[in-house]
């Protein structure tokens, strides 16, 4: 039986997938929560739309899920009541958020499911340097700690930035340079099992507060050089 692989078009989440084809899990379907509270703990929210492109990409099903009122227990009800339509592993990108872990668990649990997080408790900059390798094409899309700075939106996250982020934080409060506190977040235009790329047509920055996007107002899928 296929997997399901909770993704949100970020690079953890998208770099989970992968490794679950890779291990033998063969998702079969990609599944999007998308919130109506930007300020969900437990899903990403920027740019969602294009996880459509992402499945088309990659060529695999695709399913979105509205989650609707505010954040909290509304988030893990609304991902059991998607996955009663599935079945299989439960395959996500959590890293270190014992809040995103915790929730993911208790719904494999309750629905019989296997949970399967192959980054869970590895090195942060590990994980972003093994994506990276892997081959993504990773842009910055969402900063909200205060050495992030809306410059850095639409940057692709190379070695080089990884060092720019790691230097950022450095001697200030602590920041998770896989932004797994919050602190950004990303969206993959390609990876080595793309068959086509996304392309950005247009994007424009949106800054609220202490935070910024890179708000993808439209794009397409075109081929690879």
């Amino acid at each position: 039986m296929g997997a399901t692989a909770l993704v949100s078009g970020g690079k953890d989440s998208i770099f989970a997938a992968s490794l679950a084809d890779q291990q033998g899990f063969d998702v079969d379907e990609l599944l999007v929560l998308e919130p109506d509270d930007n300020e969900s703990w437990m899903f990403h929210t920027p740019n969602l739309g294009l996880v459509r492109l992402q499945a088309e990409a990659w060529g695999k099903p695709f399913r979105s899920v509205r989650v609707p009122g505010p954040s909290s227990e509304a988030d893990s009800a609304a991902l059991e009541s998607a996955l009663r339509t599935s079945s299989g592993p439960l395959v996500a990108g959590a890293i270190a958020s014992s809040y995103q872990w915790s929730r993911l668990l208790r719904v494999a649990a309750r629905l019989h499911r296997m949970a399967y997080l192959p980054l869970w408790g590895k090195d942060a900059a590990a994980v972003v340097r093994a994506e990276i390798a892997a081959g993504l094409d990773i842009r910055i899309v969402h900063v909200a700690a205060e050495p992030l700075t809306a410059d850095l939106l639409g940057r692709r996250l190379d070695r080089d930035r990884l060092a720019d982020l790691e230097r950022r934080g450095a001697g200030r409060a602590p920041v998770n340079v896989a932004g797994e506190g919050g602190e950004y977040e990303t969206l993959v235009v390609d990876a080595p099992f793309f068959g086509r790329r996304i392309e950005v047509d247009a994007a424009e920055t949106v800054v609220d507060g202490h935070a910024a996007r890179w708000v993808v107002r439209s794009a397409h899928l075109a081929p690879k050089p």
